[in-house]
This record gives C-alpha cells, structure tokens and sequence, in this order.
C-alpha cells in the first residue's frame, strides 16, 4: 500500500546539502532531534493556550512539515556522519511519541472535535510505533508499514487542522474523519505486528 514514506529518498535528497552544511557545522544528530521535539512541545502548548485558535491550527501543518524535515536531517546525520550512538537512538524513538501526544491532543479543545475519537488515534499511533520498535528487538527489523505511519498521520493532522480551521468540517464529518484515520491507522498496527514476526 502506498504511503508517504515511499517518498523518503527524494526527500532526502533534497535535504542533503543542508545535512551537509549542518555536519561542517558540527551540528549534531542529537541536536536536531532536540530542536524537533522542543518546536512540537512548543506548537503543541500554543495550540492548548490558544484552545485551538484558527491561527495556531494553521501553524500545525507546518511545524509538522519542519518537524518531518529535521527528523530526516538527523537521521541522515547520524547515518552518513557517523554519529550514531545508543542515546540518540533511544532519543530519536521517543521524541517521535512525545511529539504526536504533544502535537496531537491539544486539538481535543477545538469545538467539533471528538476527545474520544482523538484519543484512540494518538493511542492507536504509540501502539503503531511501540509494534515497529518491538520488531527491532525480536528481529531486528524496524517496521515502517503503512499506511498510517509517521510521515502519513503528520499529513492527514496537518490537513485535518486545515479543515478545522476554515471551518470546512461539520462535527458529523470530523468524526468521520477521524474514524477513517483511525482504522487506517489500525491496518498499520496489524501490519507491523504481523510483520514484525515473519
């Protein structure tokens, strides 16, 4: 199944010269992941402050396309400048699941929007991510299946907050939405669990 995932290599390598300059830099791995999860901690808050403002809905989007870039740039950094280390390993994997609770829940205070609904799909996300991390340490095969994995969820929240914030959603649609979202993202945890075993 198509995700935005597959798109990860030309992504990269647009990328690449600021990776590159970055290194020169010696701006680490680490460093990046650390800007990515203080800019998610920091929208996120002022989308709790604002209780969903359609001026902070609107910075979702793009914090979240900032935060897919700089978690590539980290990546690649540790990978082609050797800075690969077990912290930042362990960092990389938790400031994922920190930043879509952070980024994620602060919608619950938008009006039309579904606590419950919002919460099983940032619940369905941890267990999607805690599947691709267990299939590292059964067999050390980290699962990216989608086709709700990271990159697709940040793009249907980014888009979903667009909706909410020109008012383009009914209460009874922004359920649907979710729902759909939600069951998408429950495919991905069947698939990364079933995969993860093979």
């Amino acid at each position: 199944m198509i995700t935005i995932y597959d798109l990860k290599p030309k992504f990269q390598g647009l990328l690449r010269p600021c990776v590159v300059i970055l290194a020169k830099n010696n701006v680490t791995a680490n460093q990046v992941t650390w800007a990515a999860l203080v800019l998610s901690l920091a929208c996120g808050i002022l989308i709790y402050l604002s209780h969903g403002a359609s001026w902070s809905l609107l910075l979702l989007p793009i914090v979240l396309f900032i935060r897919m870039a700089l978690n590539a740039i980290d990546g690649m950094l540790a990978r082609e400048h050797n800075m690969k280390t077990m912290k930042g390993a362990m960092l990389n994997e938790m400031s994922d699941v920190i930043s879509d609770v952070v980024l994620y829940l602060p919608l619950v205070f938008v009006t039309g929007v579904s606590p419950s609904l919002l919460v099983t799909f940032v619940l369905i996300a941890l267990f999607t991510e805690m599947a691709g991390v267990v299939a590292q340490a059964i067999n050390n095969d980290r699962r990216y299946d989608g086709p709700m994995g990271k990159s697709d969820r940040a793009f249907v929240m980014g888009l979903f907050a667009i909706l909410l914030a020109f008012d383009f959603l009914s209460v009874t649609s922004a359920m649907i939405y979710l729902g759909i979202v939600s069951l998408l993202g429950l495919v991905t945890l069947y698939k990364r669990m079933h995969n993860g075993i093979l």
